[in-house]
């Protein structure tokens, strides 16, 4: 499996502090905003990752994590010519990752609970596709995963104005090698952008997406808001000063995977 992170767009909710930075280079208390989503993927014990970006930020990038060699993974770069939405990724990466499957991860999203590790690889090992799901309080700002009356999943709907369900897409997806046929078919919206919600939703119809609910005692964050950034440097602050342990801890996470040793 390859991990692909993609770490572009304007960042125009956190302007200005965006202006002249890309935000996933923000620090989140003691990280830049992209540990958090790479930490993800190191965890589901991916080695193969695939940055996305904007062209005027990919050295940055080159700069904190060169090829990934310190970490013993693999990282390569790909430039994003224009945002586009977020299924974009994989026609930008379609000649890397050939005919394996791919988890995909955005680099303003913050996942942190109990079994997060066993989860993702319950999601690897799967055959099928997989989604991760949260409860939020203002649903009108995500994609929302609605139910049957029967409780099984339904239909995905962005951003709806009114909504029976609580449930959002979260920023973490793992698909098939199949993902890649669907994506030179797809139609922009409305907003002028390809959609992952039309992705999941096909799945979903063809009985091929599971859902994975990430409960009461799991916290995500989009950090695409002032609001959000500042909770979850707050959140990495306190769990560390009380646990006396890292979030996000790249290194760590290598030498548990025995990918490194120890220095």
């Amino acid at each position: 499996m390859i991990g692909i992170l993609l770490a572009g767009g304007f960042g125009t909710r956190l302007r200005p502090l965006t202006k002249v930075i890309n935000k996933h280079l923000l620090p989140v208390y003691d990280k830049p905003m992209i540990y958090y989503s790479l930490s993800v993927l190191l965890l589901a014990k991916i080695k193969h990752i695939i940055i996305i970006s904007n062209e005027s930020d990919i050295k940055s990038f080159k700069a904190l994590f060169n090829s990934g060699h310190d970490l013993n993974i693999k990282i390569e770069y790909v430039i994003q010519p224009k945002p586009i939405g977020i299924p974009d990724a994989f026609s930008l990466t379609k000649n890397i990752v050939k005919n394996r499957s791919v988890c995909l991860i955005l680099g303003d999203n913050f996942f942190y609970g109990q079994d997060f590790t066993l989860k993702l690889l319950r999601a690897k090992n799967s055959k099928m596709n997989t989604i991760f799901t949260h409860v939020v309080s203002n649903p009108s700002q995500f994609g929302i995963l609605e139910y049957s009356n029967n409780g099984s999943p339904k239909i995905i709907i962005e951003k709806p104005t009114k909504s029976r369900s609580f449930d959002a897409v979260t920023g973490l997806y793992f698909y098939t090698n199949e993902v890649f046929n669907l994506v030179k078919d797809l139609k922009f919206s409305k907003r002028g952008e390809l959609e992952i919600t039309d992705i999941n939703n096909y799945f979903l119809n063809k009985k091929k997406l599971n859902v994975i609910h990430l409960g009461r005692g799991f916290n995500w964050l989009d950090l695409g808001t002032f609001e959000n950034l500042n909770i979850a440097s707050n959140f990495v602050n306190l769990t560390q000063r009380l646990q006396g342990l890292k979030i996000a801890s790249l290194q760590e996470i290598s030498y548990n995977n025995k990918w490194i040793n120890k220095i």
